[in-house]
């Protein structure tokens, strides 16, 4: 990915997990994560995806959700996003569900969560939530996109977890910041919500 990005084109920067960042100085950084889901991939659990995303002038303008086990992928540009697989390709949409007693909540694993204060709010947050569901990294982002998951929340991430989700949610409707409602790129714990209303109470909940 890295070698046909710096082909196509050799003035941006490129910023991945395995390898340092190259012309740092640029204003286009492609910030791309192989293999998100590490542990899915080496078990051969079918939920792992590879991300992509352009960053302009630090922020997230296109993101790219590729699954490629389970042949789906999920783009979008802030404005807009879509979703191909073996149903077809369309636009995507988030769901409206306004309160976290009616959502279902997921999350990839409770381990994520480190400090009393990030396992505290966790654990308020399956209690209060309608349905809580464990796993599938970024393919959770690209299910709340699609309107099948009303609210994420993680902690431990970094930026090449999390620059490639905001573009597709912010494009189907949803809101993904920290948990303090800084932008989701410049934070380790991040919230998504389909509906922007749920967003705000998480963001009460999780302040």
């Amino acid at each position: 990915i890295r070698e046909e990005l710096g082909k196509a084109f050799p003035e941006h920067g490129i910023l991945s997990e395995e390898f340092e960042n190259t012309h740092s100085g640029s204003r286009f950084t492609w910030i791309v994560d192989p293999i998100d889901g590490t542990r899915a991939f080496i078990m051969g659990y079918p939920m792992w995806g590879t991300l992509i995303a352009l960053a302009i002038d630090g922020h997230p303008a296109v993101g790219i959700i590729d699954q490629p086990f389970t042949g789906e992928r999920y783009w979008g540009d802030c404005k807009s996003a879509f979703g191909r697989g073996p149903q077809g390709e369309g636009p995507i949409r988030t769901r409206r569900c306004s309160r976290l007693e009616d959502a279902i909540f997921s999350t990839t694993t409770p381990d994520m969560f480190k400090s009393a204060e990030e396992i505290a709010r966790f654990e308020a947050i399956r209690k209060a939530a309608r349905m809580t569901r464990y796993g599938g990294d970024c393919y959770s982002y690209a299910m709340l996109a699609s309107g099948l998951v009303d609210v994420i929340v993680e902690a431990s991430l970094k930026p090449f977890d999390i620059a490639a989700l905001v573009p597709v949610i912010e494009g189907a409707g949803g809101r993904i910041t920290g948990w303090d409602g800084r932008p989701a790129i410049e934070c380790s714990r991040v919230v998504a919500a389909g509906d922007p209303h749920l967003h705000e109470a998480m963001l009460r909940i999780l302040g």
